[in-house]
Formats: C-alpha cells, sequence, structure tokens
C-alpha cells in the first residue's frame, strides 16, 4: 500500500483529524498483516517421525505435511506403519523421534475437539438406541445441541428412522454409517478416517464419498486411509504412501503418475479373438476387455491397425498407470 503525504494546514481540528486518520491506517495495515499472518501454513506438519518396537522399526524418519481443506490420502500395504503413524499424530503413542505440530503448536487436548477420527476398530455400544449412542459420542465432545446434531446427521446417512433402534439391530453397513456420523458429530476441522468405505455397498459408499466432498467444501481437512485405490485417486488431492516405515510416495496423483509413465498403456473392448501385436510387451486380457502395455515408442496407431485385422473394437483409449498399479508396482518392488 502507498501512502502520500500532504502538509496540513496549522489548525487544530485539521490535526485531530490527520491524526485519527493516522491511527486508523496504522489500524487498518495491522490488520491486514494479522489476516496474512500464517496463510499456507500447513494444518499438520509431521518432521523425521521414527518408532520402533523392541528391535523393530516401525516409522522410519517420516516427514510430510497436510495442507488446510485438503484431502490427503494415507496409503500403504497391511503392517506399513499407517496406524502407528495416525496413533502418534492423536498423541495416543509417543514417537521415539521426531515432531508433530498441528495447528502451528505442539500437539494439545483442546485440540481433541478439533478433530473427530474413525479408527480402524470399530466400537458401538449395541444395546442402547442409535439415539442414545450418538448422543454419548457428543456430550463427549461438549457438542452444544447435541439432538439437532443428531437428527441433522442421520437424516443426512440416511438412517433417521433407525433413530431408535437399538445399535444391535443394524447391518454392518448401517453400523459403520453410525460410526461416521460419531466422527462429524462436532463439526471438527480435522478428519482422521481410517477405511471408511469398509463394509458399505456402492450405494453407502456413494453417500459418505458425497459428505467427505461436501465437508471438504466447506473447509475441512480430511486424512483418508484406505485400500481401495480408486476411492483415493478420485478423491485425494495429495497423498503419501508408506512401505515398511518408509516413505515411497509423497505428492499429487499427476506429480506421481509423470513419474510412472515408463510405458504407455491402450485399453481396448472388443469381440472376436485377440491375438499378440507387434510393439506390445504385456497383455492383461479379460475376454472382451483388454490393457496392452506398449513398448516406448511403439506407435498407437500402427497397434489400432493390427487389432482391427483381427478382432472388431468397441473402444480404445490411452491411459497413464492408474495409482492401483503404482501400488502394486512399489509394494512388490
Amino acid at each position: 500500500m502507498t501512502w502520500r503525504h500532504y502538509k496540513m494546514p496549522d489548525n487544530t481540528n485539521n490535526k485531530r483529524l490527520f491524526t485519527i486518520w493516522q491511527t486508523a491506517a496504522a489500524v487498518i495495515a495491522g490488520a491486514q498483516m494479522e489476516k496474512t499472518e500464517g496463510v499456507g501454513e500447513p494444518v499438520l506438519d509431521v518432521l523425521h517421525l521414527t518408532k520402533s518396537f523392541g528391535t523393530k522399526t516401525i516409522l522410519d524418519d517420516l516427514s510430510f505435511h497436510i495442507e488446510s481443506g485438503e484431502i490427503f490420502g494415507l496409503l500403504g500395504p497391511n503392517g506399513a506403519g499407517k496406524t502407528t503413524m495416525i496413533r502418534i499424530i492423536l498423541d495416543i503413542i509417543k514417537s521415539d523421534n521426531g515432531s508433530v505440530t498441528m495447528f502451528g503448536k505442539v500437539f494439545d487436548e483442546a485440540f481433541k475437539e478439533r478433530i473427530g477420527y474413525l479408527p480402524e476398530e470399530r466400537g458401538l455400544y449395541q444395546k442402547i438406541t442409535v439415539f442414545e449412542c450418538l448422543k454419548y459420542f457428543a456430550n463427549l465432545k461438549n457438542v452444544k445441541k447435541p439432538d439437532d446434531r443428531i437428527d441433522f446427521w442421520l437424516e443426512k446417512i440416511g438412517l433417521i428412522d433407525y433413530k431408535k433402534r437399538r445399535v444391535s439391530d443394524l447391518s454392518k453397513g448401517m453400523q459403520q454409517k453410525i460410526q461416521l456420523a460419531s466422527a462429524f458429530i462436532h463439526d471438527p476441522d480435522i478428519l482422521i478416517l481410517d477405511e471408511p468405505f469398509s463394509g458399505l455397498d456402492p450405494v453407502n459408499t456413494k453417500i459418505v464419498k458425497d459428505i467427505m466432498l461436501d465437508l471438504k467444501r466447506d473447509g475441512k481437512t480430511i486424512i483418508l486411509s484406505t485400500h481401495q485405490m480408486d476411492q483415493a485417486e478420485r478423491m485425494c488431492d495429495r497423498i503419501l504412501m508408506i512401505n515398511h516405515g518408509k516413505k515411497v510416495l509423497y505428492g499429487t496423483l499427476d506429480q506421481i503418475k509423470a513419474d510412472y509413465r515408463e510405458s504407455p498403456v491402450m485399453v481396448v473392448e472388443y469381440e472376436g479373438d485377440l491375438k499378440p501385436i507387434d510393439g506390445v510387451t504385456e497383455m492383461e486380457d479379460y475376454g472382451r476387455y483388454a490393457e496392452l502395455g506398449m513398448e516406448m515408442g511403439t506407435d498407437p496407431q500402427e497397434v489400432l491397425r493390427d487389432l482391427m485385422e483381427s478382432v472388431k473394437l468397441r473402444r480404445f483409449e490411452m491411459k497413464s498407470m492408474s495409482l492401483n498399479e503404482i501400488f502394486i508396482e512399489v509394494v512388490n518392488a
């Protein structure tokens, strides 16, 4: 901001007005500086995290950060160290080395009311009603007007008609949605969701996915730990993949896929008998659908010409490696 300097007439009123103007300008400038302070600061910053149990290293010098308002994928095979890392982030267990800061500060008990957590190990009280169950979780988080919040989330997940039913009467998928509602009930700033799609059919998977995207649009930050690579690929802004406690992939999907474009892949739907094709080094054939891995430098037009001589093509497209394919390649490396 540029300030112009004027010579004020020498009278008391004008000097008083000028003093007021200077004070107001200083207040505005200070407010603008305060508003911009901390912009871009991650909501979660993990540096050089290390954890061992006995002689086994579970987390090995892990560093990453999570930005406000993003869906961040935490991926890895079973036993990679994901759950241990989540428990360290939540201050359930302590790391051997490294630091975790949240909202720019070392973890504090007060932060717990700003976090919603869906643990890997599910646990709902079976002998009470759905309403009583959610009321219990709402009271733990000091939710004001909990009855309204409970009705809101039961409507959102399509279970308002089960409000007075016992939890034990619900199917596994329904109980999963109640568990999710318990994580959302207090309107947290950060959501840590460990396998949120587990036990859900496609209809309810879509309901949960839409809720997560709505929460993101509302500015919530979501940490998604899942084995469903297709969901992670569609929803996550960035991902961290760990294997044997080490960081093996980290960044946006575009950045990661750019590093795995060694050979182009053609996807075809066809009728007929698919035969070997010059320039195609790998062929995953499912009968009417196939993925053809082509040698670098192979002209896709030549492959198409060869295909049309042996089969009737219904559809074809060039594709990059899926996150699921990258996951398998990295884990098996």
